[in-house]
Order: structure tokens, then sequence, then C-alpha cells
């Protein structure tokens, strides 16, 4: 089952029973386990009822598999049954039930039950663990909800754990596409404080904002701040950079592009510059 070889282990599962050996608790698991891994929740579900069936009481570790594997194909109203059964059968939901739930919420959409679990977790005096919290940011930003996704790493910062590399990323683009710039690069220098070394995702996402807001001037100086570090600009660097310019430039600056990389020759630069170029075309026939 951990080398993902299913089919083999419920070959070898089926042997055993038509042996006459009875399947105990770690058994029936260490199947379920395997299938939820392996997305074949369906097949676990059946193991399930059938280890039930037999008499063999499921253990926290038999529901945690079967939760995260519910979770994963999003069947989440399965995996909340769940709980509630095993929780009515004496067994206390733990860190890794609340986190598992969490991260289904979060990639499901529903923030509102995530943040009601986080609640839940602070309550019965569970710590979040850096996924849960990692789940939490990235389902905000994905909802726009920007303060409350600074606010989670904010949290996340005061429990003691580092971020990594896209979570702030992701805070800082949802920042930028908020329109808040200034909060983007205060989280740059945090990152930095941090021991980060932010790349070319992180610094597209800041480049990416100032040139919405028509900061031209300042996206050309992210971009001499990157090469000056070491940070490679990549096609959509340039794209971000070409658009801006195109919208609020008075003409392309086509010497920016003229760099180690050269001209970037996709469908965005040559919309880019169709663009400004009638728009060059059209001041003209005003004049």
């Amino acid at each position: 089952c951990k080398e993902g070889r299913l089919d083999e282990g419920s070959l070898l599962f089926d042997e055993m029973c038509g042996r006459g050996l009875v399947p105990n608790g770690v058994t029936f698991t260490t199947l379920i386990d395997g299938q939820c891994k392996g997305g074949k929740v369906d097949l676990a579900l059946k193991n399930f009822q059938m280890m039930l069936a037999q008499g063999v009481r499921p253990d926290l570790v038999t529901y945690n598999a079967l939760i995260n594997g519910l979770c994963k194909v999003g069947d989440l109203k399965e995996a909340r049954r769940l709980v509630n059964e095993m929780t009515a059968s004496g067994l206390k939901p733990d860190k890794i039930t609340f986190t598992t739930l969490i991260d289904g919420c979060c990639k499901d959409g529903d923030m509102e039950s995530a943040l009601e679990i986080k609640r839940r977790m602070v309550e019965e005096g569970i710590e979040l663990d850096d996924v849960a919290f990692t789940a939490l940011i990235s389902g905000l930003c994905r909802e726009g909800r920007v303060h409350d996704a600074g606010r989670m790493l904010t949290d996340m910062l005061s429990a003691g754990f580092k971020p990594d590399d896209p979570t702030y990323t992701m805070v800082i683009d949802c920042f930028c596409k908020k329109g808040d710039v200034k909060m983007g690069f205060k989280l740059l220098k945090e990152m930095q404080s941090d021991g980060h070394v932010p790349g070319v995702v992180t610094y597209n996402a800041l480049m990416n904002g100032l040139c919405k807001q028509g900061q031209v001037k300042n996206a050309k100086m992210l971009l001499d701040a990157m090469l000056n570090v070491g940070v490679a600009p990549n096609d959509i660097t340039y794209n971000i950079l070409l658009e801006g310019h195109s919208k609020h430039g008075r003409s392309v600056d086509v010497d920016i592009f003229n760099s180690e990389k050269g001209l970037v020759t996709d469908y965005a630069s040559y919309t880019a510059l169709v663009n400004e170029s009638s728009k060059t075309s059209k001041d003209h026939l005003k004049r």
C-alpha cells in the first residue's frame, strides 16, 4: 500500500480472507489508508463497512484516513458525517482530523466552515500547525479577503511558524491586486528579514501591482532591483512591463526589454505593442 501497489494489496487481502484469516484493525486501516491516498475512496468506504460488519472497531487513524480521502475528492458532507460518527463512538478528533477538514473546506471555498473549525481547535486547546495556517491563508487569498489573510499570516508568525515563499507571495499578490502595493512591499521586507530570498514570482506580483496603478517608473526601478540581486526576469515580467507601458506610458520604451533575455515575442507582447501602435496612430490623426 505504501508503494501504491493497491491491486496487489487488495488481492493479498482477499487471499487472507479466503483462507479464513480474520483481518484486524491494523490490516483494514492499512488497506483503507492506501486506497484513500490512491484516490480509490469508494473502495475504502466498502472496506470500512466490511470492517464494521465484522465487528472490528475503527480507531482514530482509520477515521482520519477516510476523512482525508473524502476531503481530497471534495466530499465534505460525508467527511463531516464521519467526524460526527467518530465523536459519537467516543473518539475525539485530533489535530490531523481538524487540519484535514480545514484544508478540505478551504479548497472547496467554504471559508466560514474552515474558520469555524479553527475556532473550535482554539477552544479545545489544539494548536494549529503550518499546514492549517497555509490552507487558511490560501483560501482567504482566493476569496480576496486580503486583510483576513494578512492577519492569518501574522498569527502564523506569532505561533512560531515560518511561512514559505509561496505563502508570502500569495498574500503579497492579494494585496497588490486589491491596489495596496505599499502593503505588498512591507511584506516583501518582512519576507526578506525572515531569511527568505524572493524569486521572480514574488517580484512579478509586485510589478503587476505597480503597473496596474500606472507606476511604470517604479516598476522599472523594481526590475533594476531584481537584476541587481541576481533574480532573472521571465516572460511574465516583461509582459507585465510592456502592458504597463502600453496603458500608462507615452510610448513603449523598447530599450527596457533589450536586456539579457531580449524582447519577448509572444501573443501578449504583440497585443500590447499593437495596442500602443494603434493609440499612437489615433493621437497623430487627432493632431
